[in-house]
């Protein structure tokens, strides 16, 4: 064996044991969701779940599943907004190089720094004059100021790389801004789309903060305040607790897997310049 391989070797065993260190959380959370009451507080505990229940997972349909449409109607929603806002100011941004569009530039990349939970007590105040406190559309819009500057930056940085000949033989054949934009910059942009999201649901699914405190007692909660109350209620129930962790992860993970090999086009665009 040469060095070169037995390096590579270690490499590979150094990262299947990190990996394995970081997902063991996520094992736990499944064997736990199995596990029967009366086995929980087994020492040492199972590492597997021998004698596995379902009891968990059928306390999720019959008690979680309306907090669990209530963040996917959130999420795709954020997703909506999101996009809609932030793909036309990339383009502005990255094409149509308005005066002052530097500093709007680097007023969204600060617009990242602020702690989420100063702009949720604004959201506050605002909502309540608004008479938008715990509502669905409230949340959406707030979960979105958390999304648009991050997709601002990333369609800006994708569409920067577009050819600028390709749009300029749009203008000649007679196609304004808008349906530039619309017609092919939007089309050519599917990585950035993918990417912005993605992101963009997957912050809304996760929020608390956001939902805490603008949507905390309203009819209509999402799946963190679901988790959260229940934990509160009954924290004596493991299994149901972390059968409804593992059913709200599903979502993220599947659209994550499906979709990473646009995410890893659409972060690293304009990363690179011939």
């Amino acid at each position: 064996m040469t060095a070169r391989s037995i390096g590579t070797r270690w490499k590979t065993a150094v990262g299947v044991l990190v990996t394995a260190v970081m997902l063991f959380p996520v094992y736990w959370m499944i064997n736990v969701s199995l596990t029967r009451d009366q086995d929980m507080r087994k020492s040492p505990p199972d590492l597997l779940p021998l004698h596995g229940t379902l009891e968990g997972y059928r306390t999720v349909l019959d008690e979680q599943l309306p907090y669990l449409g209530t963040s996917l109607v959130i999420g795709l929603g954020t997703v909506v907004l999101t996009v809609a806002l932030s793909a036309p100011a990339g383009y502005a941004l990255a094409k149509l190089r308005p005066p002052g569009g530097g500093l709007l530039g680097f007023l969204m990349l600060a617009a990242q720094m602020v702690p989420g939970i100063i702009m949720a007590m604004g959201f506050y105040a605002i909502y309540l004059q608004l008479g938008l406190l715990q509502s669905v559309p409230g949340l959406i819009v707030a979960d979105s100021t958390l999304a648009v500057p991050f997709g601002v930056l990333i369609f800006t940085a994708f569409m920067t790389g577009i050819p600028g000949e390709l749009l300029q033989a749009a203008r000649t054949d007679g196609a304004g801004a808008a349906r530039t934009f619309w017609s092919i910059v939007l089309p050519m942009s599917r990585n950035a789309i993918v990417t912005v999201s993605l992101f963009a649901f997957l912050w809304s699914w996760s929020d608390f903060v956001f939902a805490g405190t603008l949507d905390n007692g309203g009819a209509q909660q999402p799946i963190t305040l679901g988790i959260y109350h229940y934990i509160g209620n009954n924290n004596q129930q493991w299994n149901a607790i972390m059968a409804t962790a593992v059913v709200a992860s599903l979502p993220a993970a599947i659209i994550l897997v499906l979709a990473q090999r646009y995410v890893a086009a659409g972060v690293t665009a304009g990363a690179v310049k011939d």
